[in-house]
């Protein structure tokens, strides 16, 4: 994924011609450092960022915005945890592009319910028509928000659970207890599934 780390750093400092020279070195260090945690964390604050949205355009958008704010902040030069900490800010600004989005984002997914539910056949049923991915994607889509999140941020993301917690807000048991329950609820509706096509008795 390509952001385009330099044009934040562009255009947004003092003007030189008023700048004193140890304040351009001071502000041409920030930009170097911001510039390289940027580049090193850009594809994990993406895939934060998708394991909410669920939408390539919309992560990227996500991941843009959300290092801007930083830019305009201080905050990112002073933390313990750089993961974490990218891991909660993308996440929240993943809420915000959800908030603004809500009704073009109700509509794809009223498109794509109506993609799986033809003839009178439910998106269950559709499902086992399908192969292995489409039937899990149909599953994950199927729980609740917030089981989803947990569980996409957690084994498909492969973020630690106490990255999970710090980008959702919830405590770190509260992340294993989702990401369990969602696996366990991903299995019942699975050997349903294989119950109505008779595979099991």
């Amino acid at each position: 994924m390509g952001v385009p780390v330099h044009a934040l750093t562009q255009s947004m400092g003092d003007d030189p011609d008023q700048a004193s020279p140890s304040l351009e070195m001071d502000t041409a260090e920030r930009d170097r450092l911001f510039a390289d945690m940027a580049e090193r964390q850009a594809r994990f604050m993406f895939r934060v960022a998708h394991g909410l949205l669920r939408s390539v355009p919309d992560s990227e958008d996500a991941v843009q915005e959300a290092l801007l704010k930083l830019y305009r902040s201080d905050g990112w030069l002073r933390v313990d945890d750089e993961r974490a900490f990218l891991a909660r800010t993308v996440y929240r600004t993943g809420l915000d592009v959800i908030a603004r989005r809500q009704k073009a984002t109700d509509q794809i997914d009223a498109e794509f319910e109506r993609e799986l539910v033809w003839a009178g056949r439910s998106p269950e049923q559709n499902a086992v028509d399908g192969d292995d991915r489409v039937l899990l994607r149909t599953l994950i889509d199927g729980l609740s928000e917030e089981f989803r999140q947990a569980l996409v941020l957690s084994a498909i993301e492969e973020m630690t659970s106490r990255e999970v917690a710090a980008a959702m807000g919830i405590p770190e048991g509260t992340v294993r207890t989702r990401v369990m329950r969602s696996r366990a609820e991903l299995k019942r509706r699975f050997e349903a599934m294989q119950v109505a096509r008779g595979e099991r008795r």
